[in-house]
């Protein structure tokens, strides 16, 4: 009974002192006013960022619309996903590669400038087997929606201190 009474009690102490170490959970971010009604206006609106983005403004409390008149504030988005090789075997075929995803974003409100452009982007490597064509595609594909994820959420963090 004891031993139980402690562990509730160090639970709730535990509980009870998260917020104030800044801790919330992962994926909510506040957003200033301004951000309530964003239209995406992006070269590519089926990209992994962009769609990214796109959830994580809904999951934040934005209400994405689907055009610029109706817009409080526009994320104007350019994004770009490379490849390069990194190594070659003995008989020069490709055995890794670089992908690199970036993204250009600038938000403006009106005439109003609230963010200018700016540049964020990731890279990962993975390896290449020509035997296994179809896995080593579909691993680049995963690390592109990965990146795409990863970059969604600094663009949410910049976003959130208009």
């Amino acid at each position: 009974m004891l031993r139980r009474t402690f562990a509730a009690g160090i639970t709730l102490a535990v509980v009870a002192l998260l917020p104030g170490c800044g801790f919330h959970l992962e994926g909510r971010t506040v957003l200033p006013a301004v951000m309530r009604r964003p239209y995406i206006l992006a070269s590519n609106p089926q990209s992994d960022f962009v769609q990214s983005l796109r959830r994580d403004l809904v999951i934040s409390g934005a209400h994405p619309v689907e055009r610029e008149a109706h817009a409080s504030a526009v994320i104007d988005v350019h994004d770009e996903v490379k490849r390069r090789v990194l190594s070659v075997s003995a008989t020069n075929r490709p055995t890794e590669y670089e992908v690199s995803y970036t993204v250009h974003f600038s938000v403006r409100a009106g005439d109003k400038t609230l963010l200018a452009g700016q540049t964020v982007r990731a890279t990962r490597s993975y390896t290449f087997n020509e035997t296994l064509v179809l896995a080593t595609e579909h691993e680049q594909a995963i690390l592109t929606g990965a990146m795409g994820h990863e970059l969604a959420d600094i663009v949410m963090r910049r976003l959130a201190k208009l």
